[in-house]
């Protein structure tokens, strides 16, 4: 009996062993925590963190007297996804921790730098980022709070991140107290992008329209439903947004117009449990396949919830909360023909004479659509900014698709404005997510930030 006892912890350590080799050590060894990764800067200078260009956002600067600093070359306007390293590890500076303190120089320069008592220069970090549309977005943002999210959908590729208002890296030790302090009720650490938890609003109208399809296949392109500005549901009244009434709307012309009362409508059709399992397929009340840190998305429908709670979740309302870069990842599943992939924001790292020593691969996190199925979403989402609520998220150059959202968040009426899409709709190379607190309409004031966007980077630039 003994023996097998033993046995069987000998199998169990081994299948440990094996475990943490395989997919445990690589954590381990770039925990910031970590003092041989720490011990690392004694012998190595850290290597710069590039655009997806090779333009340098940051690098450590050496003095005479072998102070080093960290310097950010674009101060506050990659403040979040490039993170800091002076008040601990932040985003890419935490990722690709290990990375920035490696160097494969050659043998013969480490020799020499060993006698000469110099560092070794550390490997360069290549991001999927560009500096050009970071700089616009961080632009367009206009001083005012949220985010805005960038992405290749084929690929996964952040593009672009902004998250204000920010802080700059390059102060940040002076900034610390004040950052910090109880009376800023800013937030300028948190990354909104990633962090940030909203009500989608209208942009959840995507989800709702897409369950709606699944249980109606052959009827639902003949839905019809009269707005005159608010639904009556029993005792239950709920409004379109400001009272407008839409008239007559069809299945597309309800997702074009934004009608809360034919969302409404569908939304108390449908099984609840069906439609919960949709979202949590689409990755809410999920780990979601990000590295930079993350808030989870949720959604709440089941046995429990009344008609008043099956109205608002069919809007984005109600418990629904959602991060903008988890909204980019369902507008991208749609351009991407039903295909979600995982989000990334490290390309490759180089050593110092530009050879590449690793680079990362796009990866498929799941397929929450069938082909047909995204069609049809994207031509509805083409309606919203040819003929609809998204009207100024056009660009002159390429045809665009996407969803407006103005997503109430308190009792007095105060409203997030939302925008998510992509474009050219028919063969889609970025999809963007942008959001501003209490911007109001969604239509109004995030659209024409996404319309400017678009513009910006088919233009030209």
């Amino acid at each position: 009996m003994i023996r097998y006892i033993f046995v069987g912890m000998f199998v169990c350590l081994a299948g440990y062993f094996a475990y943490f080799v395989s997919f445990g050590s690589e954590e381990v060894i770039k925990n910031p925590l970590n003092n041989r990764i720490n011990n690392m800067a004694n012998i190595v200078v850290r290597g710069e963190i590039r655009d997806r260009n090779g333009e340098t956002i940051a690098h450590t600067q050496t003095e005479e007297d072998g102070t080093e600093t960290r310097v950010y070359n674009y101060g506050g306007v990659f403040a979040h996804p490039v993170g800091y390293m002076s008040r601990g590890l932040t985003g890419i500076e935490s990722l690709a921790n290990l990375d920035l303190l490696s160097s494969h120089v050659s043998f013969f320069e480490r020799l020499v730098n060993e006698v000469m008592e110099r560092k070794n220069v550390g490997d360069n970090v290549y991001t999927t980022m560009d500096v050009g549309l970071q700089q616009f977005c961080y632009q367009a943002m206009g001083g005012r709070k949220g985010a805005i999210v960038v992405s290749n959908p084929k690929t996964g590729e952040i593009l672009a991140m902004v998250s204000t208002p920010g802080y700059d890296p390059n102060t940040l030790d002076a900034d610390w107290a004040a950052l910090t302090s109880e009376e800023n009720q800013d937030a300028n650490l948190l990354n909104r992008a990633t962090q940030g938890q909203y009500p989608p609003g209208s942009t959840f109208k995507i989800l709702t329209a897409l369950e709606y399809m699944r249980e109606n296949p052959d009827t639902y392109q003949d839905f019809t439903y009269e707005c005159d500005g608010s639904m009556e549901y029993g005792d239950l009244v709920l409004a379109c947004h400001e009272g407008h009434a839409h008239g007559t709307v069809d299945f597309k012309g309800a997702l074009a117009q934004s009608c809360n009362g034919a969302f409404a409508t569908m939304g108390l059709s449908l099984d609840k449990e069906k439609w919960a399992d949709m979202c949590e397929e689409f990755g809410f009340n999920q780990e979601l396949p990000i590295d930079l840190l993350y808030s989870k998305s949720s959604f709440v429908v089941d046995s429990e919830s009344t008609d008043w709670d099956i109205m608002q979740s069919a809007i984005g309302q109600g418990k629904t909360m959602e991060s903008p870069i988890h909204n980019l990842m369902i507008t991208s599943a749609v351009a991407n023909g039903g295909t979600m992939m995982a989000p990334y924001i490290i390309d490759h790292t180089e050593n110092a004479d530009g050879e590449v020593i690793s680079k990362a691969s796009p990866v498929q996190y799941r397929t929450v659509m069938t082909q047909e199925e995204a069609n049809v979403l994207k031509e509805d989402m083409i309606s919203v900014v040819a003929e609809g609520s998204g009207y100024q998220a056009a660009c002159q150059y390429v045809q665009v698709a996407g969803k407006t959202g103005s997503a109430q968040y308190n009792s007095t009426g105060g409203m997030h404005a939302w925008f998510t899409g992509f474009a050219p709709a028919e063969d889609p190379e970025i999809a963007l997510t942008v959001i501003i607190e209490g911007g109001g309409s969604g239509g109004e004031v995030a659209a024409p930030v996404a319309g400017s966007i678009f513009n910006y980077y088919f233009g030209g630039q």
